[in-house]
This record gives C-alpha cells, sequence and structure tokens, in this order.
C-alpha cells in the first residue's frame, strides 16, 4: 500500500477511536452526573412501563452491581482496572497500525471507554460528590466528597426487568420464590464493555490468536491490488517469455542461413573450377598435335 494511503487510514481509524471514547464516556458521565444530582437512593423513574427502568443505586465493586471484597478489593479492582486501559490501549494502537478493519477499532474502543468510564468513578466520584442517601440527592463537593480518591462508588441506574414470574415450587431451594429477568442493574460503561466483548467473542475471534487479528477493513481493497501486481507481473513475464521466443528464433533463422552462404560459396567455387579443367585438358589435349607436327 502507498505510505500515504496508510498514513491516512492509521488517521482515520484512531480519529473513531478517539471519537467513539469520547462519545461514550461523555453520555456515561452526563447520565451519571444527572442521576446522581436528581435522584436519591433508591428512587425508580419508569422509563417505558415496567420494562425501562431508571433505579438509582450505587456498587463498591464489579459491573451490574456486583460487589468484590470490600474497600480493599474495590482498591485492588480500580488498579486492575488501570492496567486494563492502559494494556487495551497498547492493542488498540497495534490494531489500528496494522489496518484493523472498522468495526474491529470501534469494538476495542467501546471496551476502552466502558473501562475508563468506571474508573473515573472510583477514582474521582468520592472527592467530586457528597454522599447519596435515601430521599435525599448528593450535590457537588468540589473535593470534599464522601470518601477519598480511588474509594469512590460507581453509579449505576439502568434497569430492564424484563420477566417478572416465580419459580415452580418443584425448583430446590428457589421454588415459589420471585423470578426477574433481567435483574442486574448496570450504567453505559457496562452496557458498553459488554457490547464489545461480547460481539469480538461471536465474530471476531481471531482478535484473540497469537499473528495478529488484523484482519483489515481493505481486505477486499488488498486482494484487489495484489490481483493487480499479479497481473502486472505476469504481463511483464510473458513479454519476457515473447522476447525471449524472439531472440531464439532470430538465432535458429541465422544459424540455418550460414550453412547456406558456405554451400552457395562452395558450389560457386566447385562451378569456378568445372570451368576451369576443361580448358586445360584442351590445351594439355593439343599439345600431343603439335609434338607429332614437329616430328614429322
Amino acid at each position: 500500500m502507498n505510505p500515504d494511503r496508510s498514513n491516512k487510514k492509521i488517521r482515520q481509524l484512531a480519529f473513531l477511536s478517539v471519537a467513539v471514547v469520547i462519545a461514550v464516556l461523555a453520555a456515561d458521565q452526563m447520565l451519571k452526573f444527572w442521576v446522581k444530582t436528581h435522584m436519591s437512593l433508591g428512587e425508580n423513574i419508569h422509563m417505558a412501563g415496567n420494562w425501562f427502568i431508571l433505579h438509582f443505586t450505587e456498587n463498591n465493586g464489579m459491573a451490574f452491581g456486583f460487589e468484590f471484597a470490600g474497600q480493599a478489593g474495590k482498591i485492588a479492582l480500580t488498579a486492575f482496572r488501570l492496567v486494563a486501559v492502559a494494556g487495551i490501549i497498547y492493542y488498540l494502537s497495534i490494531q489500528i497500525r496494522k489496518h484493523a478493519s472498522v468495526l474491529t477499532t470501534v469494538l476495542l474502543s467501546l471496551i476502552l471507554a466502558g473501562a475508563m468510564g468506571n474508573i473515573i468513578d472510583s477514582v474521582f466520584y468520592g472527592q467530586w460528590f457528597t454522599a447519596s442517601q435515601f430521599y435525599q440527592t448528593a450535590e457537588w463537593a468540589n473535593g470534599n466528597g464522601y470518601a477519598g480518591y480511588f474509594r469512590g462508588k460507581v453509579v449505576d441506574m439502568l434497569y430492564f426487568p424484563l420477566i417478572e414470574s416465580y419459580y415452580p415450587s418443584w425448583v430446590p431451594k428457589l421454588g415459589g420464590r420471585e423470578f426477574i429477568f433481567f435483574r442486574p442493574v448496570f450504567n453505559l460503561a457496562d452496557a458498553s464493555i459488554s457490547v464489545g466483548v461480547f460481539t469480538i467473542l461471536l465474530f471476531k475471534r481471531d482478535l484473540f490468536q497469537m499473528d495478529g487479528g488484523a484482519e483489515t477493513e481493505t481486505e477486499t481493497e488488498t486482494v484487489t491490488v495484489t490481483g493487480t501486481v499479479g497481473e502486472e507481473q505476469r504481463a511483464e513475464e510473458r513479454e519476457s517469455d515473447e522476447k525471449e521466443t524472439v531472440t531464439v528464433t532470430e538465432t535458429e533463422t541465422v544459424t540455418e542461413t550460414e550453412p547456406d552462404v558456405e554451400t552457395e560459396a562452395q558450389s560457386s567455387a566447385d562451378s569456378a573450377e568445372s570451368s576451369i579443367l576443361p580448358e586445360e585438358k584442351t590445351e594439355n589435349d593439343d599439345q600431343p598435335d603439335k609434338s607429332t607436327q614437329s616430328d614429322q
């Protein structure tokens, strides 16, 4: 590929990645800011009947409201997220330099944006906001918040109880209890990570191969260019073969012609000798007659 086109492709993919990350982060943080400052802890806002509810909750741990080993686990989880973000950025940069497809770039950027969104909550929200409470919304704390850095709580609000029912009585330990699908409460950052990861697992598993996975979006273009180069090479080979054939033919023609020239020369020489020999013979024939006359 032409170096200028290659650099242009890298810039386009990098711009796309940055745009996706900024868009997801902006949407995630704006929604969290609004929920944090306009809803009290545990409050519900029904967006689409009982199927889609904004339910404000906070957690110290992993995605979808799961907890992870208290405060020590939270700090460890935040540190792990920072390392993961650094790794994702490094891997994404490699894929972009290898001209990864648009889909691959978008999926990796979604995962990166989701991880960064929850890191912001964990690292800064404890300093930025006062504590959220039941029947009382949080306020902007300007550095005097409810917890120190790396000890903030992740804000969750998206709740989709699509199916509400009860377990059959014959189910061990769960019989007769309420069943809700989908029960976990999550945020846009969690959704971004989930979409990226599950789509890669379903359609982009080659990204986990050792040798790469930078399947290019320009595969068609690459094939076309390769085919064109191949045709040019074949055309050059045909021209070379034709030149060699012409050269061989000319050589054979010259080789066949040379013996004919020699033969003609030899024939001419033989003809000259044959014309001379009879004259000499005639002169020799005349000599005995002269001697005979002299004797007489």
